[in-house]
């Protein structure tokens, strides 16, 4: 009787770890236009394997471990950074460059190409020396095809 009473609890022990939840941790990687990574970490109670994979159905997995999985997701748009602080500027060099604040080689974010300064106007030199505030994907991109007419690599293929 002893030995029906161990199964007993042995089943019940069993049907219990079939009830209880996975813990995973999750880091999102979320890549933006201008290059910037961010991540969050999320700790997730998983109950069935369907509804996590389908609640991250937009993300590709990068990474899988025993601790961890690694979601990247591509944003079109910029990113937060440079929405709320990113000037598009020029360096001591002539490079047009994205700044974090207004426009002092310190602050880096991100260079593109040398700009054929000589070219430019006076008031477009003016505008990149001061910054050129982001804010939004449109002025992103706009600022980057205005200057790339101006690039010394493009004045080479004309």
């Amino acid at each position: 009787m002893l030995l029906n009473g161990s199964a007993a609890q042995q089943d019940n022990h069993h049907n219990l770890q079939k009830t209880e939840p996975l813990h995973i941790t999750v880091l999102l990687e979320r890549m933006y236009l201008d290059g910037e990574i961010s991540q969050e970490v999320v700790q997730e109670t998983c109950w069935s394997l369907e509804n996590f994979w389908a609640k991250y159905d937009q993300w590709q997995l990068t990474d899988i471990n025993e601790s961890k999985m690694v979601f990247r997701k591509k944003i079109d748009d910029i990113s937060p950074l440079l929405k709320s602080n990113g000037y598009f500027g020029i360096t001591d060099e002539g490079v047009l460059t994205i700044f974090n604040g207004r426009p002092d080689r310190s602050r880096i974010i991100q260079s593109f190409f040398q700009l054929d300064i000589k070219k430019l106007e006076s008031k477009k030199q003016e505008e990149l020396l001061e910054g050129i505030p982001i804010k939004t994907k449109d002025r992103y991109v706009e600022v980057l095809e205005t200057f790339k007419h101006y690039s010394k690599k493009e004045m080479q293929e004309n």
